[in-house]
């Protein structure tokens, strides 16, 4: 397995009050269409057998569908026809048969699991009812007869492990979740043999079993502050392999003996969590692992990875992102992504060792300028250090130009370096654009976490303002125009940005942020419900908890609008399940009371950010527009697909 590479799915110059230094010049506009439409080609995946490529690329609607080919034929066609929202993720059924592909409902995260047959055509909904979430538990090639998911089937609390016949649709219960397991893991014969259960104080347990119908035992367990997350098991079953902080302050790879528990530490390190993890396709065993704090590097742990990894590297300039390899361990997909490059997919061969460029993701963008990302660390107030980013934009000095802060949601996820299409954006408009991987941002430690409890719109906000007054003092960004701008916590910090310290920003645009914690926590959806303990109460609160509620609304920017007076752009998806619409509607009607400029946006087929292509077009269209206005960036103008 290996992370993801891809976190967000995005004329004439019309130029406004940006000017740039005489003999400066800044390089063509990037269309909005090219950077936030969909993606020509995107996450290409081999067979298990090697004799087909399959990946997602856009229908004659524009919608990405899963197109396959036969490896060696131009025969490309598309085998889904998802109707809406276009398809996310998608895997192989056993050698090569046959697809499945998981969606939601207008962004409900509401998902079901539908199987694509690729002799026939037909697509079935495997998980026909309504108002429940499946997951994807497991998919092994030697077993194309099922496939094992996770549902809230019987409690929407609670989700439990069923194993779906792919021939007959018949869905068997195969685990019953008496109220505090969290997780569940199968083998590679489809067996559920773990589970994360929680414990009375908080804390959590691997609980493993040998078989459907022997008993459950605690092998390990940790505390709220340890962090752990099971990776799955060896092909032959003896090992379990997992990331983890027990007793260590960042994660690191670990393999576990099912048999007693014990844990070995295969790779860690002191600076950076355990991040990509490259396992063997056939024996599931773990062949290198890398670290991530500013860019990732590889520890080797099987020397038969060393020419996959020489591979990437003679792709180009970046870092992998993907291997996508068959069975046989013979052809891969590398996906690598950069800067100045952006994201594209080359086939290496293991036999004759040749790497080939198969597509880029964006091919328009290889015409125009992207801007170099710096990535350093930055000393906050209280001496912790920040992994950052700066994209400043080519042709003009480095300034007094106006800045944007760009800050990462979660608050449990961070900034990585690499290709961005909101920061190319921002920077080809003439913006410096900042990165703060903020306290409380994973991949750098539980230390690192633990330093963001119980400081929403305190420590955590600081070091943002650490980061524009860094900016300025170097004389990078203009004091009277800085901005900034997020989604989900990103939102919420926007809007911290604008009633907490009113005096440093000029204007902000929040997407899909939380304006109140007490009724953010208290509107989470009920499966999120056995993860509050552990996760949001110690972060922010229990608003159930009188003390605690008092100081989640002291940390809300709903309690605070009379400070707001710059200008806000709102933009929110009405079927958000994780941050509800009254978030932004409370906001929004307490700045318009007041006569505060606020510009709102709900898109009714959206859910927790923007999947349609047109809806990510229009609101990057008004967020341009906005920022120009207040900022004195360069815009584009506005075209068909964007109202």
């Amino acid at each position: 397995m290996i992370r993801s590479a891809i976190s967000r799915v995005w004329l004439p110059v019309v130029l406004f009050s940006f000017a740039p230094g005489a003999g400066a010049e800044l390089p063509a506009l990037i269309p909005r269409e090219i950077l936030f439409g969909n993606p020509e080609y995107i996450d290409p995946q081999i067979s298990p057998d090697g004799t087909r490529l399959a990946y997602l690329r856009p229908d004659s609607a524009d919608v990405l569908q899963v197109w396959v080919r036969t490896i060696g034929v131009q025969d490309d066609r598309a085998v889904t026809r998802d109707p809406e929202r276009g398809i996310q993720m998608y895997g192989w059924i056993g050698a090569g048969r046959d697809l499945f592909y998981l969606q939601d409902t207008g962004g409900d995260e509401n998902y079901h699991l539908l199987v694509t047959r690729l002799d026939s055509g037909e697509t079935r909904d495997m998980t026909p009812i309504l108002g429940i979430q499946a997951n994807l538990l497991a998919c092994e090639p030697q077993h194309p007869e099922a496939l094992l998911v996770t549902m809230n089937r019987r409690d929407p609390s609670l989700f439990e492990p069923w194993r779906i016949d792919l021939e007959t649709g018949a869905l068997t219960l195969l685990a019953e979740n008496p109220g505090n397991v969290l997780s569940w893991l199968a083998d590679g014969d489809l067996a559920v043999r773990g589970c994360i259960r929680s414990l009375p104080d908080g804390g959590r347990e691997l609980a493993l079993r040998d078989g459907a119908n022997a008993s459950w035992r605690s092998e390990v367990t940790w505390g709220v502050e340890d962090d752990f997350e099971l990776l799955g098991f060896s092909e032959d079953g003896r090992v379990l392999y997992a990331v983890a902080s027990i007793g260590a302050d960042t994660r690191g790879l670990q393999a576990i003996d099912p048999a007693n528990g014990h844990m070995t530490v295969l790779a860690s390190d002191p600076g950076a969590d355990a991040d990509q993890v490259l396992f063997h396709p056939a024996k599931n065993e773990p062949q290198a692992v890398s670290f991530d704090r500013l860019r990732p590097t590889w520890r080797v742990l099987d020397p038969a990875i060393v020419p996959l990894l020489d591979a990437a590297g003679r792709a180009g300039p970046g870092v992998l992102v993907s291997a996508s390899r068959d069975l046989a361990d013979r052809v891969c997909i590398l996906g690598t992504i950069s800067d100045t490059g952006g994201l594209r997919y080359h086939v290496w061969d293991r036999q004759t060792e040749g790497v080939e460029l198969l597509f880029h993701a964006m091919p328009a963008l290889q015409a125009y300028t992207l801007a170099p990302v710096r990535d350093f660390e930055l000393g906050a107030r209280d001496g912790l250090r920040l992994p950052c980013y700066l994209t400043l934009p080519v042709g003009v000095p480095a300034e007094k130009l106006p800045l944007v802060v760009h800050v990462h949601g979660g608050p449990w996820w961070r900034d990585f370096w690499g290709f961005e299409p909101e920061v190319q954006w921002l920077a080809n408009r003439g913006y410096a654009v900042l990165q703060v991987n903020y306290r409380g941002s994973r991949g750098f430690g539980k230390s690192f976490l633990r330093a963001a409890r119980k400081e929403f719109a305190g420590k955590m906000h600081a070091d943002l303002i650490d980061a524009v007054n860094w900016a300025i003092a170097e004389g990078i960004a203009d004091p009277a125009r800085i901005g900034i701008m997020g989604a989900s916590y990103g939102g919420y910090a926007t809007l911290v940005g604008l009633s907490f310290t009113p005096e440093v920003f000029a204007c902000g645009v929040d997407v899909v942020g939380p304006s109140n914690l007490a009724t953010l926590v208290e509107s989470f959806p009920p499966y999120w419900r056995p993860f509050l303990s552990a996760r949001w109460y110690p972060l922010v609160g229990d608003p159930s908890v009188p003390e605690d509620r008092a100081d989640m609304l002291a940390r809300s920017p709903i309690t605070r609008v009379d400070a707001i007076r710059a200008p806000l752009l709102v933009a929110q998806g009405a079927n958000d399940p994780r941050v509800k619409q009254a978030e932004s509607d409370a906001i929004v009607a307490a700045l318009r009371e007041r006569g505060i400029p606020v510009e709102y946006m709900v898109f009714p087929d959206e859910g927790h950010g923007f999947a349609r292509p047109e809806n990510r077009l229009a609101f990057s269209a008004a967020a341009e527009a906005f920022l120009a206005k207040h900022l004195g960036g360069r815009s584009e103008p506005a075209s068909s697909r964007e109202p």
